[in-house]
Parts: C-alpha cells; sequence; structure tokens
C-alpha cells in the first residue's frame, strides 16, 4: 500500500497545474483579441520605443512625402 501513496499528491499536483495552464492561456488569449498579435515576451519600454522608431522609418521610405 506504501508504494501507492505518492499518488495522493498527484491529483492537487494536477488541479495546481491545470489552473495555472488555464489562467495564462487566458491572459494570452485576452491579449491576443485586444491587440490583435500575441504578446512579445520581455517586451519593455525601450522595445516598444524602437518598435515605433522602426515603423515610421519604413513608413518614411514606403510612403515619402512630397513638397
Amino acid at each position: 500500500m506504501g508504494r501507492f501513496q505518492f499518488l495522493e499528491a498527484v491529483l492537487p499536483l494536477g488541479i495546481i497545474v491545470g489552473m495555472l495552464c488555464i489562467a495564462g492561456n487566458v491572459q494570452y488569449q485576452i491579449h491576443k483579441a485586444a491587440h490583435g498579435r500575441p504578446k512579445h515576451i520581455g517586451n519593455d519600454m525601450w522595445d516598444v520605443a524602437m518598435e515605433r522608431r522602426d515603423k515610421k522609418i519604413v513608413d518614411d521610405k514606403l510612403y515619402p512625402v512630397s513638397n
């Protein structure tokens, strides 16, 4: 009987892991629905500023402003 004692911990561990997976997936889906794309991991203010700068540079090259 002592050989299967570890199975007592499997059910609560499975519940905890399942809840963590569900919580992470819900956050992912909400962010994807709100922003239209998945969240970039480790994206801080510097990365956001560089994305805006890059987008502006690319847009200026593709659509030059004529005087």
